[in-house]
Formats: structure tokens, sequence, C-alpha cells
């Protein structure tokens, strides 16, 4: 029933650093709940669930605590009750059974009538199941729909933002891993990998990436913020994961494994900065009550450990030097250049497309965590609750040093990690070959190395150098009100989050399609003199207007047909079996190439009269 396998105790680890710290944070955060009851039985049935996922090796224990999973972290986000979370709440519900029906039915198509199978089993029945693309894309739509990938990943910026600051972090600092891990572990069950699926997997990734980054930028709400960062760092370790699965395919086993341990490596990652950042970012609701990041402002004197916190975090996820989240993107960065020598024009095209997308991911990350640490924490209180607020209750103080810690420690003892990573997955040994000693790791193919601990220890010297000469100097300083030009400095003469994210918006209003609204109150009728003026974007979510509205639409239009067909008359259904025995004549003589373009084109004009006047009709049906 259950696996102690190195695959599952790997991400058991994952789990318990992400859950420890959020013990301390919920614990402190617990007075901010209302429904206490309701939500201590379900933030630990969600943990237990996790863990179940994991250690899982039967279909129906499998199962069972993958819905219960979805169950929890349902009512989770329904901890609040009020009209935001329900909205979230229904949304996640549908999403994620959407990716529950694709995962039931790899499981009926593979398995056989035994719930009890184990997945060894499930592993010999796929070596002889004909069609194993179609497994595939099961496993696609059913696992990656839960981690967030592009354009499955709608329900994050929802429920995120409605679940309470503890849950968000479990759910996008572990849940998501989970899912990513139920991934990696299906897909080695599956024989004969095809480049097609690589190659899917890269591109989804990529875009993903690039997707979320970009709407992370847009947004105000910092918890939806983080959500779409989320999406973006889940595209990075699909990146690796993609990439690995391609060099398998090209019996490539070495790089195929330094790219599988990227991605896992970022997977650690991600859990660690991602749960800090939701942390800091629940304590600076805790105090000022709201999510608006314009609201903010000047935190970092009255709340100086958790913008501390912060800081650490978004430096990790932005992959700055010499960061966690630098070595990881670089390990992937590395094993994507090292394809220069595949001749697949596919490859060739999908490679490049995935280097930069990562690359302008990089950047659009750094400027993304300027905006909201520096909106945020610098800078004049902009709001009353901002000035009134306070730092947080020791127990949440606690949570946050405790994955900051975490943080620290995937960077200094990433040896121990990634020889951890390499021997938990079924892949080539390549430790002894990327370390050719503790303080510097190489790449395989192209000759570069980066070492953190020394670009760490640099660093620190460099900062005390500069303090150093900085004292001998003697330099003087004098401390002054700031120059606004002759006006009097205020919150509203502050740099806002619209306004620096304003370029890259504009740069991207196909993607965007921001609605702009502005407001202005004049004095006594003068065009360029205001008492109050207003000027508010709101970007328009192209995924979920155009795909899953149209969607909407389609279902829609298709089920007035229908009913209008269960309602014919007897004369309309014999005019319609009529017109299906000449299609289904029309496709037997295609099937066997028994037919030219005139006599389709006839048919066709036969059928569209046949349908308008028999079964159409006049306009009022």
């Amino acid at each position: 029933m259950f696996s102690f396998n190195s695959l599952s105790l790997l991400f058991l680890f994952l789990i318990l650093l992400g859950v420890v710290p959020n013990l301390f944070y919920m614990s402190g955060y617990l007075s901010h709940i209302k429904r206490k009851t309701h939500f201590l039985i379900n933030y630990f049935a969600f943990i237990f669930s996790m863990i179940g996922v994991v250690l899982s090796n039967e279909i129906l224990p499998f199962l069972f605590f993958w819905e219960l999973m979805s169950l929890t972290s349902w009512q989770l986000i329904l901890t609040e009750n009020t009209k935001e979370s329900i909205s979230a709440g229904r949304f996640y519900f549908f999403m994620t059974h959407f990716g529950f029906i694709f995962i039931l039915m790899f499981f009926l198509i593979l398995g056989p009538n035994d719930l009890m199978t184990n997945f060894d089993t499930l592993k010999e029945l796929a070596n002889n199941f004909k069609y194993p693309s179609l497994l595939f894309f099961l496993i696609v739509f059913g696992f990656l729909s839960k981690a967030g990938v592009v354009p499955l990943h709608v329900w994050l910026p929802y429920a995120h933002p409605a679940a309470p600051s503890p849950v968000s972090a479990l759910m996008s600092g572990v849940m998501l891993k989970v899912a990513i891990y139920a991934f990696i572990k299906f897909i080695f069950i599956l024989p004969n990998w095809q480049i097609e699926w690589g190659v899917i997997i890269l591109v989804l990734g990529a875009l993903s990436s690039l997707v979320g980054v970009l709407y992370a930028l847009g947004e105000h709400d910092i918890k939806a913020l983080l959500a779409n960062h989320s999406v973006e760092n889940i595209g990075i370790i699909l990146i690796g994961i993609g990439v690995g699965m391609i060099f398998t395919t090209l019996k490539m086993p070495l790089l195929a494994a330094f790219a599988f341990i990227a991605g896992i490596y970022h997977t650690f990652n991600h859990m660690s900065f991602k749960s800090l950042l939701f942390m800091s970012a629940g304590s600076v609701l805790y105090e000022t009550h709201t999510k608006n990041i314009e609201k903010y402002g000047g935190l970092i004197k009255t709340m100086p450990i958790t913008a501390f916190m912060f800081l650490i975090a978004a430096i990790s996820i932005s992959a700055l030097p010499p960061t966690n989240g630098f070595l990881s993107e670089w390990m992937i960065f590395q094993s994507m250049l090292s394809s220069s020598g595949i001749s697949d024009i596919v490859l060739k095209l999908s490679f490049p497309f995935a280097i930069f997308a990562l690359a302008l991911t990089g950047g659009l990350a750094i400027a993304c965590f300027v905006k909201a640490f520096g909106i945020t924490f610098l800078g004049l209180h902009r709001s009353k609750n901002a000035k009134h607020a306070k730092e947080v209750n020791l127990l949440m103080n606690i949570g946050q040093i405790f994955m900051a810690i975490v943080v620290i420690s995937l960077m200094l003892f990433f040896p121990f990690i990634i020889k951890t990573i390499n021997q938990s997955l079924p892949i080539a040994n390549i430790y002894d070959k990327i370390f050719p000693s503790f303080w510097t790791m190489k790449s395989l193919n192209n000759g570069g190395a980066v070492s953190p601990l020394i670009l760490l220890g640099a660093l620190i010297l460099v900062t005390i150098f500069i303090l150093i000469v900085y004292k001998g100097l003697n330099i003087k300083e004098r401390i002054y009100h700031t120059w606004a030009c002759g006006y009097n400095t205020s919150a509203k003469s502050q740099y806002s989050a619209t306004g620096f994210a304003g370029p890259i918006r504009r740069f991207f209003a196909w993607l965007y399609r921001p609605e702009i609204h502005t407001h202005t109150q004049t004095i006594a009728g003068h065009k360029t003199k205001f008492a109050n003026s207003m000027y508010e974007v709101h970007i328009k979510p192209l995924f979920e207007k155009s795909l899953y509205d149209g969607t909407k639409k389609l279902i829609d239009i298709i089920s007035f047909y229908v009913y209008k067909i269960s309602h014919f008359e007897k004369t309309k259904y014999a005019s319609l079996i009529f017109n299906l025995l000449i299609l289904v004549l029309f496709s037997f003589r295609v099937f066997y190439h028994e037919i030219s373009w005139g006599n389709i084109l006839l048919e066709m004009v036969v059928m569209s009269i046949l349908i308008k006047i028999l079964i159409i009709g006049d306009k009022k049906w």
C-alpha cells in the first residue's frame, strides 16, 4: 500500500521542510482566523493527505489521498467564508476535479480491475500498452493542472489570495510540488519516451515561466502577485524536466541527469523561498488588513524582521548570485546550452525559445520584486493602516526565520542536496563529474562552473572593505528632507506600483489588454488644477476571458442545438438520420481514398442544403 522508496522519501523531506516552519507561523496567525475548528481540522488533514500522496504505492490509496488533498485545500480556501473566497473556492473545486478526471482515466485505461494494484505492476502494463502518447497526455492534464501550468493556471491567482496566509504558503510551496512529484513518478512509469513529449513539456514550461512573471508584474494584490510567480517557477521546473526528457530520448544520459537534477533542485528552492514570501506577505496583511500593495509603504521601519525575511526570499526568487534560486536556474541554463550539437530542427527551434523565455523571465522577476519590496517596505506610509502597523508576534517571526534558514541552507549545503536528488531518481550518477571539489560545481559539456560559497565569501569581504574605507575616510553625513521640486513631500508624490509597471504594461499591452479608468476633480473649473484625481488600471486575464469563456460559450451553443434536436418533429428526425447516413458513407469513402475534391464539394453542398431545409428550417426554431 505504501512505499518508502528514494523518490518518495525525497519529497517527504521536502514536505517536512515546508510544514515545520509553517506550523510555528500558523500558531501565531491563528488568532486572525474566526473559524478555528474548521481551519485546524482541514489544515492537519491537508498535511496528512500530502504525505499520503507521496508515500502511496497503489491505485486506491493514491486516489484517496489525492482527493483528500483537493477537498481539504478547497475547504481551507473557504475558511474566511467571504464572497471572494466562495468564488475562488468554486473555481478551484472545478479545476482540481477537472484534473482528477484525467488521473482517473489514466488508471481506468491502464490498470486492471483491481484497485489495489501497485505502481510496479502498472509499469509492466505500460510496457505492453499500444498508445503510450494517450497515457502521457492524461498525465499532463491530470497532474500539471494541479501544478498550475499554462493554460491550466487560472485558478492560482484566485485561490491563493482567498486562502489564509499559512495555507497559501503550503499550497504554493508544498502542494504544487506534490503535483510535480506525481508527474515525475508516473512519467518514469511510461516506457519508450518520444522526443515530442519532452518538447511539449519544454514549451509548456517556457510559456508558463514567461506568462506567470508578466502577469505578476501587473498585479497589485500582493498574494495574487506571488501566485503568478508560482506559475513562473513551475514553468522553470518543467523546463528542467522537459530538457531531461529530451536528452533521455536522444540517449544522452549524463546531460539528462544534469537537467533532471536542476529541475528537482529548483523544486526544493521554490518551496523554500515561495513559502517564506507568502509568510512575509501574510505578516504584512495581518497588520495592515489589506492585500493592495498601493496601501503599504514604509513598513521596513515598523516591521524590520518581516522586511528582512521578504528581502532574503525576493533575492533568491530573482535568481541573484549566490542564492539557491540562482544555482538551480544556472543549472537549467547550462543544461539547455549543452544542446548545441543537436541536429533536429524542432529542437533547434525549441531550445533557443526556452533559453530566451528563461532569460527574459529572470530579468522581469527582478523588476517585479524591486516593485514588490520597494513599494511595500520603503518610502513613506501610504495609508493609516500601514502607518500604525507593527511587527507580528513571536511565533509568526519564528516561522519566517526557520524558513529563511531553509532558504540559506539550500544554498550553503547544495552539494548534499544535489547528491541526494541524484541518488533518488532513476538516472545516471553524475555527482562526481559535476563536483570536482566541495566548493565548485561545473557543467558537463561547456566548461561553465560556479561556486556559491566563494561568491558569498567575496561579497562579504567586499562589503567589509567598503565599510572600513568609509569609516576610515571619515565622510561627513548630512540628513535632509527629500526635495520634491518645490512641492511638499507626501505619500502621493512617491512612485506607485502602477507607475512602476507602466512601461512594461504598455509594451505587453497585447497580452494585458488593460482597462484604464481615470477620475479627476478640478478646482473652479481649471483644467490644470485638481482637488483630487484617480488613475486605475485593470488587467484582463487573457486565458480566462478567451479560452475559458470561449469554451463556455461554445458549450452553451452546443447545448442549445442539442436541446433543439431533442424536440424535433418526426419528419426532422428522419431527415437527421438521412444526413447522418450520408456522412457515414462519405467518411467511409474518404477512408478508402475513393473520393475526389469535386465529389467532396458536391456532397458538402447537398448536405448543407438538406440540413438547412429539413432540419434547421426557419429562424424561429
